[in-house]
């Protein structure tokens, strides 16, 4: 982390799991750290740009949850929050004199499809849902780049963290012996750790040279079944039953190909800017997460409790 470099920042989407992680870590560094409302933000444009004077940055994180069932409503207000929020952000920086210096905006590698190996300098190819979502919130987050505002889209992959995203929902599972594969387990599976994500967010806060897409994910992508042993070996569970995908199809409606799919999704830009990752591969970022589980004091009490009944 660059230690001395300070600066005003505005955020959406500051109580979601990484927005949650982005802000307490930017603040420790000495950022100053606003954040924008669900409420500021119907608020409309005016009132938006009020909120952006002064800041040197604004990184917007905001967007429903992807990993529920997908109704038709469900689907547009997928949509709405992550592209109509992202425009009136740019709408807003147009009725500025002094507009914010850099824009982060966020995308998923839900833009490819799951057929090759991705990475920056390849176009997108998913022709879905999640696809044109993508393609839409990307476009949305360039309008500011035609302002004259320096815009970055972080494509995230999966975001590993223990108190949030993907690993709270399956470590308690996984700990009871209770984990197993999705379906084949032959999907792709790119994932970042949350501390390598905020590296991240603070390489390009403090890089004023680089602009346009990067791929948030870790050099090394695995498949479902490698995570599930992974996962399984590092907390010394079995890992045997699977999940089959008809059942989440059933469960989740459309939104079950984020569980039964996956993209391979690699970033050659971060290469060449001289990031390098704490946690390169999955099996030292598993073993961190469940470190910090086991300091977890919630989690504790479970696993122990578990532990003695089947002592």
């Amino acid at each position: 982390m660059h230690e001395g470099f300070k600066m005003k920042i505005l955020m959406t989407g500051a109580t979601g799991f990484v927005g949650s992680h982005l802000q307490s870590a930017l603040s420790k560094q000495g950022h100053e750290v606003n954040t924008l409302s669900r409420h500021d933000i119907s608020l409309g444009v005016d009132h938006i740009a009020s909120r952006m004077t002064g800041s040197g940055a604004i990184i917007n994180l905001a967007g429903e949850p992807i990993n529920r069932r997908w109704t038709s409503s469900y689907k547009n207000a997928i949509v709405s929050s992550r592209v109509d929020t992202t425009l009136l952000l740019v709408e807003a920086m147009k009725k500025m004199d002094q507009k914010p210096a850099t824009f982060i905006s966020t995308s998923a590698i839900g833009a490819y499809d799951d057929k090759h190996r991705y990475n920056e300098y390849d176009e997108p190819t998913a022709k879905d849902f999640l696809g044109k979502l993508s393609g839409d919130w990307e476009a949305a987050a360039q309008e500011a780049d035609r302002l004259g505002v320096r815009t970055i889209i972080l494509r995230f992959g999966l975001v590993l963290g223990y108190n949030g995203g993907l690993m709270k929902q399956l470590l308690l599972p996984f700990r009871l012996g209770l984990g197993g594969p999705i379906g084949d387990g032959k999907q792709h599976f790119s994932w970042i750790h949350i501390f390598d994500l905020m590296k991240i967010y603070d390489h390009i806060l403090y890089d004023k040279e680089l602009s346009g897409v990067f791929h948030a994910c870790a050099p090394h992508p695995v498949t479902n079944e490698v995570f599930t042993q992974t996962l399984a070996h590092a907390l010394h569970r079995p890992a045997l039953l699977r999940v089959p995908g008809l059942f989440l199809k059933m469960a989740f409606g459309e939104g079950a190909q984020v569980m039964t799919s996956g993209q391979c999704v690699v970033s050659e830009r971060f290469n060449k800017t001289g990031f390098s990752f704490r946690y390169p591969g999955l099996d030292s970022a598993i073993q961190a997460i469940v470190k910090q589980a086991k300091g977890n004091s919630q989690l504790d009490q479970l696993f122990g409790s578990f532990n003695r009944s089947s002592g």
